[in-house]
């Protein structure tokens, strides 16, 4: 069976999107975030932004009847603050100095018409963790790329991964020289725990797969 796709208008908000990922690795959560749904759980992503990756999670959600929970604290990760490679000083809320990219992200689900099928947290990621009560059938992290950050989410939210469900890890760079190497870090602990099994890999995206206890 060939894998899901995004409807054309889903695939064009996410083009439009203010974001970081490209089109190839989009399509290839997409599809891995509408087979995580046919469990029946939640698909939660760590890392909003404004918003690009979430209109994917939301549309495989809708099409399955499932939520779509993204957590964010909207202050920006480490390489998006002034003076970094990644910052947009459109996205600094100019009264408080700070940025705030959850009005960004909020117009983004208007334009895609999928407010209603996103559940937004809005906080630091291992609180929301402690707090959650449920199971997931789908975790995305694509948070902070410090080694704090990556092993916070990654700590955080696998423990309410479902078994068969999937861990998708973005930005896994085997080469220092390609990007940061937090996320390839929590990338070969899930793979050394015996817990997951590699489904695919699209650039920097890796799928995992939960086939048992552990983390």
């Amino acid at each position: 069976m060939a894998p899901a796709t995004p409807k054309p208008e889903t695939l064009a908000a996410f083009e439009a999107a203010k974001g970081f990922m490209p089109a190839t690795e989009g399509l290839a959560l997409y599809a891995a975030a509408a087979a995580a749904a046919a469990l029946g759980l939640p698909l939660l992503e760590v890392g909003t932004y404004c918003g690009r990756s979430t209109i994917l999670l939301a549309d495989a959600a809708r099409e399955a009847g499932v939520s779509a929970i993204t957590v964010d604290h909207h202050r920006g990760s480490e390489e998006q603050q002034p003076g970094w490679e990644y910052h947009d000083p459109s996205v600094v809320d100019p009264e408080v100095g700070l940025m705030d990219t959850l009005p960004s992200f909020r117009r983004t689900l208007h334009r895609a018409g999928l407010e209603e099928h996103v559940i937004a947290i809005v906080g630091r990621s291992p609180q929301a963790a402690a707090v959650w009560g449920g199971k997931l059938g789908f975790v995305f992290i694509d948070g902070g790329h410090t080694d704090e950050h990556a092993t916070g989410d990654y700590e955080g939210w696998v423990p309410h991964l479902a078994e068969g469900g999937t861990l998708v890890i973005h930005d896994v760079f085997p080469d220092p020289a390609d990007g940061g190497q937090a996320p390839y870090r929590i990338y070969l602990r899930a793979m050394a725990s015996g817990a997951f099994e590699e489904v695919s890999v699209t650039d920097s995206l890796r799928v995992l797969r939960r086939t048992g206890p552990g983390m």
